[in-house]
């Protein structure tokens, strides 16, 4: 398995200040009374994040793997939809029109070489 890189624990420290704060502070938005077990939570998150602590080392190697599970799980499944709900389509689409824009249709012909009529280049002064 390849070595994880870490970023620093107290920017650790500090995302998860912030995102039990945030925890802490919605309930305001629908006037309820504040979440007090967050804000204590975020405020140990946020003392460990400054002194920049090896506690929170084992909870940082824990974040980065669930991250890197969840890639392995969403980046295939978000591929899978855009192929099946937009190329696919697509690839119906066209061959219900008559189009083989790769040209994979048998043919006759003695080579499916393409003779090119055009200059060899348009490419003039690149430079």
């Amino acid at each position: 398995m390849d070595k994880i890189k870490l970023s620093s624990n107290r920017s650790f420290g500090i995302l998860f200040f912030v995102l039990f704060l945030i925890i802490a502070l919605y309930p305001l938005i629908n006037n309820d009374d504040l979440r007090i077990w967050s804000i204590l939570i975020s405020l140990v998150f946020l003392l460990l994040g400054i002194i920049n602590s090896r506690i929170l080392t084992p909870l940082h190697i824990l974040w980065i793997k669930l991250g890197i599970f969840l890639g392995k799980i969403v980046s295939p499944l978000i591929i899978g939809l855009i192929f099946f709900f937009v190329v696919t389509p697509i690839g119906f689409i066209m061959r219900a029109i008559g189009k083989d824009l790769l040209n994979l249709k048998f043919n006759n012909n003695k080579t499916y070489w393409i003779e090119k009529k055009g200059p060899k280049s348009k490419m003039k002064n690149q430079f």
